[in-house]
């Protein structure tokens, strides 16, 4: 039998963010961030800039998560740790590090995909409600946007996803071309606030099924900020809170049709949003707003569970630890990952 209390120390090290957690069961007791300024002047992530912060980051960010617990490395049941998809030179620091201290402690080992952890983010103990299987998640961020039908805790299907950009590369590509500082997709958000949502409008691809696409929408988003600049050279610092909420309205129309269309042919009422992109007000608001239209039960992450942390990973790796799901001592990380 397993132990009553199970203490699960969390790692994720898939991008630009070095997290530890230790949950004991399903609650979370410490979980500590730390992200890595570097890439800032670079307008995005550096790969080999951002696997020799996790290295220098590691050490210190896993033994601040046991102080903060109040647990030592001997109390430890098991360590999970993100395996893919992301960075493989940032995931490889991860796993090395789970690896060799799950060796050295001789306690089980658990791959986590990073995908599964912002979704299983919601069964986090905080005293909030929590979907009731089946439920559907829209798992929003900088290099995914998936529609996945939610059956069981390690039972998953993707039903609809982008076959090109993600809707956060869409926030951050926009940031760009505005001229907007790294990380931009949070101030799209902010300025959002602001605007006019029916300002200006965009090309919204159609596309079949469940899928997603925002290529073209980047494309038009481009052309008319380079027509619209040539003819005003002011056109940016005068429109911006009207650019950036026409912009968050289109990248939300998109998803809202899929998602309702989700939720119709799956008869389906239990309804949660995951990812970087969660963080967002206006997608917040977006599903609060049409959960009330049409019935839905609907479910959003606290902020500090939107973005890439270690205790969506550890709460994963919870509920492998009950299903004995251990991983070798040759296992590897994957950029990317089977779902």
């Amino acid at each position: 039998m397993f132990n009553k209390q199970t203490i699960i120390l969390g790692i994720e090290s898939s991008c630009d963010d070095t997290s530890a957690a230790i949950l004991k069961n399903n609650a979370v007791l410490s979980n500590v961030i730390a992200g890595q300024k570097v890439h800032e002047s670079f307008g995005g992530v550096v790969p080999e800039l951002a696997s020799r912060a996790h290295q220098q980051n590691i050490v210190p960010v896993v033994h601040e998560a046991l102080k903060q617990a109040g647990i030592t490395l001997r109390e430890l049941d098991a360590i999970a740790f993100t395996a893919g998809p992301g960075l493989l030179g940032s995931l490889l620091v991860g796993t090395s590090f789970a690896k060799g201290l799950a060796l050295g402690l001789q306690i089980p080992l658990i791959d986590v995909n990073h995908m599964h952890g912002h979704i299983l983010a919601h069964f986090i103990d905080e005293g909030k409600p929590i979907p009731a299987f089946p439920f559907i998640c829209l798992t929003v961020s900088g290099g995914h946007t998936q529609l996945v039908l939610v059956k069981d805790f390690l039972d998953m299907e993707i039903i609809g996803s982008t076959i090109d950009d993600a809707a956060g590369e869409a926030f951050d590509k926009t940031a760009k071309i505005l001229g907007l500082p790294y990380p931009g997709g949070p101030l799209i958000d902010k300025y959002a606030q602001e605007g006019d949502p029916h300002k200006f409008q965009f090309a919204k691809p159609q596309i079949p099924e469940l899928n997603f696409s925002f290529s073209g929408l980047k494309t038009s988003i481009l052309y008319f900020i380079q027509k619209a600049v040539k003819e005003n050279p002011d056109f940016i610092a005068q429109e911006l809170p009207n650019i950036c909420a026409s912009v968050q309205q289109a990248i939300l129309d998109i998803l809202f049709h899929k998602l309702e269309k989700a939720a119709r042919e799956n008869n389906i009422t239990e309804i949660a949003i995951a990812g970087g992109v969660s963080a967002n007000s206006g997608l917040r608001k977006r599903l609060q707003e049409t959960g009330e239209k049409l019935g839905w039960k609907t479910y959003i992450p606290k902020f500090e569970y939107c973005t890439d942390n270690a205790a969506m990973i550890g709460i994963t790796g919870y509920y492998m630890y009950q299903k004995q799901l251990f991983a070798e001592q040759s296992v590897s990380a994957k950029a990317r990952m089977n779902f």
